[in-house]
């Protein structure tokens, strides 16, 4: 059965259609064309005439002009629009105009990098000139890197090389800095918050060291929707930039389908597990031959679904080549096949976390299943225009689950297909982020006394700081490097976190065999001493952690369940840099500790037993706002009813928050505490889960009412009982009156907020 045949036997199907909130139909959509611009040089046009292009889609023509005129500019078009052709063409035109011209490609990932080098290789070999492309990362050669640095036309790299490896020798690159035209930065969508403000100061780094060689490169910036591309690509660079958002790319018809679990338990709001009917619709698909990509939102929720998949596709001696997991975490090799078994259609379906939300060519596939909601409007467009990337039909469903974030989506689902995607924010000037990359650029080369670093403000004080600190030395109006460390080495550029623990398969004798990496903040709760670790399917024990030597030994089991740990997190307040009556905003602590671990059936989800965790708790400093509930608006309550009513309000926040921050989900944290240590009263508190914070606590204190008001919107407008998944959550644990007395509550918040708005009003008319 085709997928147009299913789509119209589910259409009949009454179960599948109740739980179906809405069906969209995206009509296919026509090519605009524009012909090759002037200045196209005809050894270009006859190669992509060769390729099938006779033409170019009205935004690929455009950018041509753009990068023509030298001015810097943003392509923001959706999946599969022709993005790589914006910069390929007038790279290779310049290369092919100037051999000494050279250009520098960023990808996010090393995957991305691979893939994207080999389209370039191919339309390079169609010209039938020698211009020079390589991949430059850690998995190049020792024995080819000289070559790269000496005679790359295009050198296709990812930041963390860049910042690590490339700037700190850039004395071995004189060739490629004296004449670099262009700088290439694909996928900035996917630069937000620690990542994107590391970037941007690994940026203005490079172009320090152009200035330094007498070149100044062009920025040639792709993206897939957000809101704000200029925004981001203009914090990125520290430059204005153009901006490209006409697509002229074909679409095939694509249809959205909204599914929300069946209820179990209507009293509590309690859905059908989001695992199992996300297995059920993508068992459907697989077993009619269509080729599916499913995204699951943890690595957990990946494997678990990856092995019950691959139970449905063995064949009979049980293999299970198929269907196949992907993430973070699997090797390189493992990654590539994975990509080529997609392409070539050998693979029928992939399990995935996000790690193929980027625009890797993996073929054509036909339907996209989400397990949740991927917590941005941004990355649900994205995943889903993983599937459909050529002109034929095409399916999304999004699969919720009984999160408020995700019960939110799909209960509303013209706010879903209405808004805008969400803004991406990055803040290049955190003090932690911009001290350490100032280290960097001391150490690549020395500071004059009033060079300026990108736009950034108090350069001087930092190197005064530095001096002090014995890491610089002012001789003169120079300040020179003297530490002996080598300080982007010690620097991650995505977390805070430089390590990544070695995961070994100790199964067989002799030497171990590495099957994988994760990051340092995951290990305490995916590979503590006794979890089960899950890799293709496969189970896993992990027999041994070292965490001094970050490195974790595994042995592989046969295992019925797997595991899932509790994370215990504590607040401590460091300093506070704004205070109302009833809200502040400041700097706290945040420490994190892992102390069990639960044990979950496959089949069911049912808890089979629990073990202890013996793990060091890891300290995060961060920015916070927090809302302070005065006496007069809590004497009048109980301690359980006020613990519901702080409940349901932080429940609110966590909904509302994102879509008003313009961030993603798991970007900040709401707590409540019925005695703050902060206040010694009842207080609601939002933080950012990025070190130093990216601005977004700040952002909610400015905006509090407004958020405060949103929520009450919320809660009245739910029509839910005592309290849903969809507003302040299940109030099981003390009662039917936490919706209630989390109106009331609202309520009086954003009474007391407009008293206080009127009072500094009145004190300005006074002045």
């Amino acid at each position: 059965m085709n997928l147009s045949q299913l789509l119209e036997q589910l259409k009949d199907n009454r179960e599948f259609m109740n739980c179906v909130t809405r069906w969209q139909v995206l009509p296919a959509r026509e090519a605009r064309y524009a012909p090759f611009p002037r200045g196209t040089d005809p050894r270009l046009a006859e190669a992509l005439g060769r390729h099938g292009i006779g033409r170019l889609y009205i935004h690929q023509a455009k950018a041509f002009s753009l990068a023509e005129e030298k001015r810097d500019f943003v392509v923001v078009t959706p999946t599969a629009s022709g993005k790589t052709l914006c910069y390929n063409l007038p790279v290779l035109n310049r290369i092919l105009h100037n051999p000494d011209a050279r250009a520098l490609y960023l990808f996010p990932t090393k995957a991305l990098s691979a893939d994207q080098v080999q389209e370039l290789y191919e339309l390079i070999g169609l010209t039938g000139e020698n211009i020079k492309t390589f991949t430059y990362d850690g998995d190049t050669p020792g024995t080819a890197r000289k070559a790269v640095r000496e005679a790359g036309h295009v050198v296709v790299t990812n930041p963390d090389m860049l910042h690590s490896n490339i700037l700190p020798h850039h004395t071995k690159w004189v060739k490629l800095f004296e004449n670099l035209q262009f700088i290439v930065i694909d996928e900035i969508h996917s630069y937000r918050g620690v990542f994107g403000s590391n970037l941007a100061n690994v940026l203005r780094r490079l172009m320090r060291l152009c200035r330094f060689y007498g070149s100044n490169p062009q920025f040639i910036l792709c993206s897939a929707t957000i809101d704000n591309p200029k925004e981001l690509a203009e914090n990125l660079i520290g430059r204005q930039v153009e901006l490209i958002d006409d697509n002229g790319a074909p679409m095939g018809e694509k249809h959205v389908i909204f599914y929300n679990p069946p209820v179990v338990n209507e009293q509590l709001g309690i859905r059908k597990s989001v695992l199992g009917e996300t297995r059920k619709i993508s068992s459907m698909l697989v077993r009619n031959g269509i080729q599916t990509i499913v995204f699951g939102r943890s690595r957990l929720q990946v494997e678990v679904l990856t092995r019950q998949l691959k139970e449905l596709t063995a064949d009979p001696v049980g293999g299970t080549r198929k269907v196949h997991g992907y993430r973070s975490g699997y090797l390189p090799s493992e990654r590539r096949q994975i990509e080529e078994g997609l392409r070539n259609g050998s693979i029928q379906a992939v399990v995935s976390t996000n790690a193929l939300e980027l625009g890797i060519d993996i073929g054509s596939l036909e339907a996209c299943v989400l397990c949740g909601y991927p917590g941005t409007i941004a990355s649900t467009w994205q995943q889903s225009g993983r599937a459909g990337r050529r002109m034929g039909i095409s399916a999304t469903f999004l699969v919720a689950s009984s999160a408020p974030l995700d019960q939110f989506i799909i209960s509303h689902p013209d706010y879903f297909f209405a808004q805008n995607p969400e803004h991406a924010l990055i803040n290049p000037d955190n003090i932690y982020i911009l001290l350490n990359h100032v280290k960097c650029a001391a150490y690549e080369l020395p500071f004059k006394d009033g060079e300026e670093f990108g736009n950034a403000e108090g350069i001087d004080e930092m190197l005064s700081y530095l001096e002090e600190a014995e890491i610089l030395r002012h001789v003169g109006d120079t300040w020179h490097w003297m530490n002996e460390d080598f300080p982007a080495s010690e620097i991650g550029l995505r977390t805070v976190m430089t390590e990544n623990f070695t995961i070994m398969d100790i199964t067989r004798t002799g030497s171990p065999r590495i099957i994988g990496e994760m990051d340092r903040f995951t290990v305490p709760m995916l590979l503590h001493e006794n979890a089960i670790y899950m890799h293709e399917g496969a189970t896993y024990q992990v027999e041994k952690l070292d965490f001094d030597a970050c490195k974790a030994f595994v042995r592989k089991v046969e295992s019925d369940y797997y595991t899932d740990a509790d994370l215990n997190v504590s607040l401590s307040l460091l300093d506070i840099d704004r205070e109302t009556d009833f809200a502040a905003y400041g700097e706290i602590k945040v420490t994190a500790l892992v102390k069990v671990f639960k044990k979950m059936r496959f089949d069911n989800g049912e808890n089979v037993g629990f073990g202890p965790v013996r793990l060091p708790e890891t300290d995060m400093h961060t920015a916070a706002m927090w809302l302070k509930l005065p006496e007069k608006l809590t004497a009048s309550y109980s301690r359980d009813a006020l613990q519901g009513g702080m409940l349901g309000i932080a429940n609110l926040l966590r909904i509302i928050a994102p879509f008003y921050l313009m961030c993603a989900g798991n970007d900040i944290a709401v707590v409540y505490q019925v005695k703050c240590p902060f206040t010694d009263t009842p207080a609601l508190i939002l933080y950012d889960c990025s070190p130093g914070g990216i601005g977004l606590a700040e952002k909610a204190f400015r905006m509090r009412k407004t958020l405060l008001e949103r929520c009450l919107d919320l809660v009245l407008g739910c029509r839910c009982r005592d309290g849903c998944p969809s507003c302040v959550g299940p109030m099981v644990q003390v009662g039917s009156e936490g919706k209630r007395t989390a109106a009331a509550l609202l309520r009086a918040m954003i009474e007391l907020e407009c008293e206080a708005e009127k009072k500094e009003e009145e004190n300005h008319a006074g002045t």
